[in-house]
């Protein structure tokens, strides 16, 4: 089959003939459909130091996908050939503390699908069945394509309630702006989300934000003033990673104010503890999604309406893969898709 390699040690990728996964017990072999590229894929194929860390060549890159069940392995219920899937890219132990009362995102020995075994950025990709997520109500491809960032956008969003709150988002990528659309469609009275790109600031317009603010030209504090906000913002979602991000957040959170952060920052930096003890913020961490508490409310989310089409801007086909990429790593873009149908 054909499948995107990091074949060597080095910058760039490879599409290759590679052997066709073979499954076993309790195991899903499913033939891919779409494919959304990440930041991490950005990472892997640029072999940056995080990457030279992570990964092992040759190994096939993707975990955002959508596709159809190809065949199953003997103990698996509930999924059948032909079955619409999405996949849940944490595959984890099942035996620790955590898998065995349930929660199975706080596993220790989590292995990413894409970055520790090969992925899905192929004609076809295997995974346990206990990973699969079967649609079973009709979803745009594109969309069902990208459930495992959506879903760091939901897990992120509905850390804390929303309904009623007036909330801050730092970081206008794509996983900034779903997460500022599950925000209003959840009932958030304000939406302010803050990024330097104005085409991505754009994109957020599209989907219904309160304010999008360039804070290369404005304050957070500016911001405020003109939604009309006089005790800060009562919940944060960090999307970001940069150190000026988070600390300018901080400063403008209400007393109690919550913070649900996303965003790897690439190094340690400080912030105000005192600020955060006077005030009585709260900071989450949050990695990947809940599995599979999120998986359903993204569905459901889905179904009443929520409309995340403005966040997807690139559409390529699978052989034309380094377009694509230069087109994720350009910033000037929300989503990008990759079909391997053609």
């Amino acid at each position: 089959m054909k499948a995107l390699v990091k074949e060597k040690a080095e910058p760039g990728l490879w599409l290759m003939d590679v052997p066709e996964p073979s499954i076993g017990s309790g195991e899903v072999l499913i033939k891919v459909l779409r494919t959304g590229i990440c930041g991490t894929d950005l990472h892997i194929r640029a072999y940056d130091g995080w990457a030279q860390q992570a990964v092992r060549t040759p190994l096939v890159l993707g975990h955002e996908f959508v596709g159809e069940v190809a065949e199953i392995g003997a103990d698996v219920a509930d999924i059948k050939v032909g079955d619409l899937v999405s996949g849940e890219g944490h595959l984890v132990c099942g035996k620790c503390r955590n898998c065995l009362a349930g929660r199975r995102h706080l596993c220790r020995s989590t292995v990413g699908l894409g970055v520790g075994r090969d992925g899905a950025f192929a004609e076809y990709v295997a995974l346990p069945a206990s990973n699969v997520w079967v649609h079973r109500v009709p979803v745009d491809l594109d969309i069902a394509a990208i459930f495992d960032p959506f879903g760091n956008a939901v897990h992120t969003a509905l850390s804390f309630p929303l309904v009623g709150e007036d909330v801050l988002i730092t970081g206008a990528g794509p996983i900034g702006i779903m997460a500022a659309a599950v925000a209003r469609h959840a009932g958030a009275r304000k939406v302010m989300i803050t990024d330097v790109s104005e085409y991505r600031l754009e994109l957020a317009r599209k989907v219904g934000v309160s304010l999008a603010l360039n804070v290369a030209e404005h304050s957070i504090e500016e911001g405020q003033r003109s939604l009309g906000l006089r005790e800060g913002f009562d919940i944060g979602l960090e999307m970001s990673g940069r150190p000026e991000a988070m600390q300018d957040m901080i400063a403008n959170m209400t007393h109690g104010g919550r913070i649900a952060m996303l965003g790897l920052p690439s190094q340690e930096f400080p912030v105000d503890f005192a600020r955060i003890v006077t005030s009585m913020i709260t900071i989450k961490g949050i990695y990947g999604r809940e599995m599979f508490e999120t998986w359903y409310a993204m569905s459901v989310l889905l179904e009443g309406g929520l409309d995340l089409s403005p966040v997807i801007t690139g559409r390529y086909a699978y052989t034309d893969f380094d377009a694509a990429f230069d087109d994720a790593a350009s910033g000037r873009c929300g989503k990008v898709i990759l079909d391997w149908t053609v």
